[in-house]
């Protein structure tokens, strides 16, 4: 498949020019941007030159108004996702509250305007991952298992988790236990494609989705790292991503949960369907936005 063939392999040589020959530090953008940005170039190349199937169905229009409480939801889900991983871990008595470590967000300010700072500048990343949703969630989810959700999910973000395999080995993850952390980010991986999907099914927009990913990456896994693995009596880096995706796998499972519940209604006998308060024809858009 042309997509893959272009972001994994397209990828991968970058990564082992960068950190192989040029000696780039997996924490360095300059590694960074270009190979994540591949799926996004990837897609483009494939839709325009490749398929010529055009971007009628990429959801690149931002539908601010329409799409405006899951923009709100994508901004705000990870700080929240964040703070209840923060309290699962003081009940489980692995992290006694001291929010001391947050105050290294941003060296000589405060930790509340720090946190407010990084909660600003986030929109303002999304464009940087722009590029693995647009290919990802937009592109190639679809057109795995005739675009059914749940089956699809699975099947990209299995394939977002191997393209992301390399990294664990140039210093971009500090896994204790290659192998282990490996499958404990495939997991981690696998339930936010289920949230991302589901807010891009819903959003009918990409832009959605990427502000998400830019929230979990910069907030969610950003917030319990800092405050987590920080000390010498800090968790691993394995025990700190497990942690940090039971609340991501609680919130996939609900928006299963409640895709598989409008589903039955929508497939429901119009007389039930009244009575459900689900009247009216189903839209092709709701039937998609189910994942089960």
């Amino acid at each position: 498949m042309a997509f893959l063939a272009i972001t994994c392999g397209g990828t991968w040589l970058w990564l082992w020019v960068a950190h192989g020959v040029l000696g780039l530090s997996a924490l360095n953008p300059l590694l960074q941007l270009p190979g994540f940005c591949m799926p996004g170039i990837a897609a483009i190349v494939v839709r325009r030159w490749v398929t010529r199937e055009g971007f009628a169905d990429a959801g690149l229009r931002p539908r601010l108004r329409a799409a405006w409480p899951y923009y709100l939801a994508a901004w705000l889900g990870p700080l929240a996702l964040a703070a209840v991983t923060m309290a699962l871990a003081a009940a489980l008595g692995v992290w006694h509250p001291d929010l001391s470590p947050l105050d290294e967000l941003a060296p000589g300010v405060a930790r509340w305007p720090a946190l407010l700072v990084l909660m600003l500048v986030v929109p303002l990343l999304t464009p940087v991952y722009w590029g693995e949703e647009f290919g990802w969630t937009s592109y190639l989810r679809p057109r795995l298992f005739g675009g059914r959700v749940l089956p699809s999910v699975v099947a990209t973000s299995l394939i977002w988790a191997v393209w992301h395999y390399p990294l664990a080995f140039i210093g971009y993850a500090d896994f204790e236990n290659v192998a282990l952390g490996l499958l404990v980010w495939t997991v981690s991986l696998l339930c936010q494609e289920v949230v991302l999907a589901w807010l891009y099914l819903r959003s009918g927009t990409v832009w959605v989705a990427s502000l998400a990913h830019a929230g979990n990456n910069m907030v969610l896994f950003l917030l319990t790292g800092q405050l987590l693995s920080d000390g010498a009596d800090g968790l691993g880096a394995i025990a700190t991503m497990l942690l940090t995706t039971v609340p991501v796998a609680a919130l996939a499972g609900w928006l299963a949960w409640l895709s598989r519940r409008r589903a039955r209604a929508l497939n429901a006998p119009p007389a039930r369907r009244v009575l459900q308060g689900a009247g009216g024809p189903a839209r092709r858009q709701d039937q998609e936005g189910c994942i089960g």
